[in-house]
């Protein structure tokens, strides 16, 4: 047997000097990949461009390599450079790892739908042994994401001018951008003016002279033209600015029946003239039309005008605006309320505004004029209806007299009050509410309703009162009720000279103050324990309540339950204004798997070093040892001896058991060499702590003719004993350990003196 295990090593040692000079012999060659013909598409040719789009998208390239063979686990991995030719960070399009005895083969890949560029290269790069091929030829690389026709405008405003001709005055300069392609600023574009390329590749291209001008997006000197995006053409065309204007002052007041022209400041070249009012067209286009009569007999003609010419000698211009006004026309605007609710005692002012350039004023009361009531404003103690008449006395033009919008004063006939809360409140759980006065109210004889509020805000006198009956103290806009005693309906009354008002009524319920909380001396149902009883915090005694499983009304009668069903229990006492509800207790099935422990049942530990295991899920719990100490009452406990353990979780009156066994690691292998020259280092044959000082543990020793030379349980780590048994300079023994006649460990110590 060990001339067999020497051979085999001879061989293995004769082999890896072949394998070693065989490598040495030459390495693998990965030579550059090349553009190939898809095999899929009719014809024979390879691709010089890739022009891939999501209809498109499936190109090979041709790689060969040379042998060695490389390793089984070896992936040959296809590389694209970026635009520039640069594999600083190379990007993978393939990877294959069942052609590691294929010596000439093809990659199959998808062009990346961000990459657009001329000089792109690929490579090929192998796992193991990791080598890199030559860079490729370039080749141009697009995907066109974008294959429509562009449509380009003025500032890309999607408005095509009829004819796609633009005009550029005065020296001025327009632009023109793609206005149909989403993300249009993230491509390159190639900008032509009457067939010449331009050096601009941006979205938009800035233009001053003549021509015809279009684009296309730039997908490079192949794949361009394949996209087909080019797009309508704009032609641009030149043209002065002759500065129009209309003729005379830019404000204008006219009478009704007056006659008025507007001329245009230029004339007399052969321009079409568009008039404008207020924007909209008013007359026109007219050739030599430069003169525009105003028609002041209809109503409205005051507004806005302007004039706009066109033609061969001048851009298309539009003048500044002409302001006509109607000196006949004027506006009166009631500056106070429609209705006004007056106490007695009590004034109001009434006024108007008017737009009349001279105006004169007369008052009315019930139709009839106030004698002396002239001004633009009145003030007045009087029921009543009012309205003041204003007539235009200048501006040159007759206009019928105006009257203002009619304002009515009345008497109150009596005043209500309206309350609410202030701030956020809910029934049964807020644990205050705030009310307070927030309209008041004048109504009068037909039952109209005037907001008073900030007129009468401060006269009125308050009471608040709650189910009726006056609350002491409370005599201002606002209360504020704070105990659950006293909830009920709140109201508030006023009074001012001989009125009396009364609010709406507003229900307030609050929470009450009773902690209610249940308790119970287990939450587990298991066999064989104690039942699980619920008790109250609170007597329950003459009051109407409720115990609750799953939210279902399981008992109204009895004080305390017991819990045969697992579920969510709840007490409800109703008897007060809001239920009060207790807190939660869960009863669950009893079940093994509601403990846990964050480690496994069996540890291994280093001896000397502490292992902490932590169980969680029950309500208590006790570690005891192999004698049935206990040895804590936490949730966790620290081992540092090996043996076993146990755990006892405790869930109510149920409980669950875990046995922990914990053992030693060792740290270091059975030596098989010592030197017992009585140095003191490495004399004796030191066992781990699995096998050395264990009663269980058999240790025998054989010398190299089989005769035991020693044979010890609980082995002391003691062997040998002596070194002047040993009369060889490297003598070899064998040894073996067993527990209970099976063998655990054996082997060979050599020893050197």
């Amino acid at each position: 047997m060990k001339k067999t295990s020497s051979y085999n090593g001879i061989f293995v040692m004769v082999f890896a000097i072949m394998l070693l000079a065989a490598n040495n012999l030459g390495a693998q060659v990965l030579n550059k990949p090349v553009a190939a013909d898809n095999p899929n598409l009719a014809g024979n040719s390879a691709w010089t461009a890739a022009c891939a789009s999501d209809s498109f998208n499936e190109y090979f390239v041709n790689f060969t390599w040379n042998p060695p063979l490389v390793d089984s686990s070896n992936e040959f991995v296809l590389e694209l450079s970026d635009a520039n030719g640069n594999f600083g960070s190379p990007r993978e399009l393939a990877r294959v790892s069942d052609k590691n005895t294929v010596f000439d083969f093809e990659f199959e890949f998808a062009v990346p739908n961000d990459v657009r560029g001329e000089t792109y290269r690929m490579r090929v790069r192998s796992t193991s042994p990791a080598k890199t091929s030559p860079a490729s030829d370039p080749y141009p690389m697009h995907f066109v994401d974008y294959g429509d026709p562009l449509l380009i405008s003025q500032d890309g405003s999607g408005d095509i001018p009829p004819g796609g001709s633009i005009q550029v005055c005065g020296g001025g300069d327009i632009t023109l951008i793609p206005h149909n392609i989403p993300n249009r600023d993230t491509y390159i574009y190639n900008w032509y003016r009457s067939g010449t390329l331009l050096p601009e590749k941006g979205a938009s291209l800035t233009v001053s002279s003549p021509g015809m001008y279009y684009v296309e997006l730039d997908y490079g000197s192949v794949c361009s033209g394949s996209a087909n995006t080019l797009s309508n053409t704009i032609q641009i065309s030149t043209g002065s600015s002759l500065g129009i204007a209309i003729n005379g002052s830019n404000d204008v007041g006219l009478c009704a029946g007056d006659a008025y022209a507007l001329d245009a400041s230029i004339t007399g070249m052969g321009l079409t003239y568009t008039w404008y009012k207020d924007g909209a067209v008013v007359s026109g286009p007219t050739l030599e039309g430069s003169t525009y009569n105003i028609n002041t007999s209809i109503s409205g003609f005051d507004g806005s005008y302007e004039v706009e010419i066109t033609g061969a000698a001048a851009c298309l211009e539009r003048s500044a605006s002409v302001a006509i006004r109607d000196l006949g026309d004027f506006e009166v605007t009631r500056q106070n309320d429609a209705a006004i609710v007056l106490l007695p005692s009590q004034t109001t002012t009434l006024g108007v505004t008017t737009t009349a350039s001279s105006p004169t004023y007369q008052w009315y009361k019930d139709a009839s004029p106030i004698s002396g009531a002239t001004n633009s404003t009145f003030n007045t103690d009087q029921i009543g209806s009012y309205f003041v008449r204003v007539t235009e006395t200048g501006g040159g033009c007759s206009a019928s007299p105006k009257d203002s919008e009619t304002t009515t004063i009345e008497s109150p006939d009596s005043f209500e009050f309206e309350v609410d809360y202030v701030g956020a409140y809910t029934s049964c759980q807020s644990s205050d509410a705030t009310l307070n006065l927030s309209k008041i109210y004048a109504v009068s004889n037909s039952g109209s309703k005037t907001d008073v509020t900030a007129d009468l805000l401060s006269s009125f006198t308050y009471q608040w009162r709650h189910e009726s009956a006056d609350v002491s103290g409370e005599t201002s806009r606002t209360i504020t009720i704070s105990n659950y005693e006293d909830n009920g309906g709140y109201s508030l009354e006023g009074t001012l000279d001989s009125y009396n008002a009364t609010s709406n009524s507003l229900d307030v319920t609050l929470s009450t103050n009773i902690s209610l909380a249940i308790s119970s001396n287990g939450t587990v149902l298991c066999d064989g324990a104690d039942p699980i009883r619920f008790d109250s915090s609170e007597s329950l005694t003459g009051e109407t309540f409720e115990w609750l499983r799953d939210g279902t009304v399981i008992d109204s009668s009895t004080e305390s339950i017991t819990a045969v069903e697992v579920g969510v229990y709840q007490l409800r006492i109703l008897t007060h204004d809001c239920p009060i509800v207790s807190n939660e207790l869960t009863v669950r099935a009893f079940d093994e798997s509601l403990l846990s422990i964050d480690k496994g049942d069996n540890l291994i530990i280093v001896e000397g070093e502490t292992e902490t295991v932590t169980a969680s899920g029950a309500e208590s719990y006790e570690w005891f040892d192999a004698a049935n100490n206990l040895l804590g009452s936490q949730d966790s406990f620290g081992f540092q001896q090996e043996g076993e353990y146990l755990l006892v979780a405790n869930f109510g009156n149920c409980s669950v058991s875990r046995v922990i066994t914990v053992e030693y690691r060792d740290l270091f292998a059975i030596p098989n060499v010592i030197t017992a020259n009585g140095d003191g280092i490495n004399d004796l044959w030191i066992l781990p702590n699995t096998y050395s000082r264990k009663d269980d543990v058999l240790v025998t020793i054989f010398n190299e003719r089989g005769k035991q030379v020693f044979s010890q349980t609980n082995y002391e780590n003691n062997w040998p004993q002596s070194t002047t048994q040993f009369n060889k300079l490297n003598m070899i023994f064998y040894y073996r350990v067993t527990r209970g006649g099976e063998s655990l460990k054996q082997g060979t110590i050599t020893v050197i003196r």
